[in-house]
């Protein structure tokens, strides 16, 4: 497996579904060597998802205290990612520690992109805000860009 984008959230938990609407939003959009994954975002899932793949380019929900829709694009190859709430869990245990622990592991891939659209609630039951909504279209936009400039 070469690329590999993975759209995360809970679908029904408001906003925290944002990653993966853009993940459905690429299918068919991207070519077929690119695997396109939904996952709710437990942190073993993603490590076992990330091990073996040379790209990989992840999209979740934030809460950083950035206003709503904020798209944030973190080098998590290359960069520590920031200290706060990136990639909200119920589990307790999300994005930022499966990225610790893939680089921990040296699993991370070489390429490593995180898309984090600022969310506003992730209540059980509650629809998707529409800044929210209009920042998936921004981020569907711009993955298909790095895709195709070889991502």
């Amino acid at each position: 497996m070469t690329l590999v984008v993975i759209g995360i959230g809970h679908p029904d938990r408001g906003d925290d579904a944002v990653g993966r609407l853009v993940a459905t939003r690429l299918r068919g959009r991207v070519p077929a060597a690119v695997t396109v994954v939904e996952e709710e975002g437990e942190a073993t899932r993603l490590v076992d998802r990330l091990r073996g793949t040379a790209s990989a380019i992840l999209v979740d929900a934030s809460l950083s205290g950035a206003a709503v829709g904020t798209i944030h694009r973190f080098d998590a190859a290359n960069d520590p990612l920031p200290e706060g709430n990136l990639g909200m869990s119920t589990h307790g245990f999300g994005l930022a520690e499966a990225i610790g622990l893939a680089r921990a592991l040296g699993s991370l891939p070489q390429r490593c992109v995180i898309y984090a659209i600022e969310a506003r609630s992730f209540d059980l039951g509650a629809a998707l805000s529409a800044e929210v909504a209009a920042a998936a279209d921004d981020v569907v936009e711009r993955v298909v860009a790095e895709i195709r400039a070889g991502a």
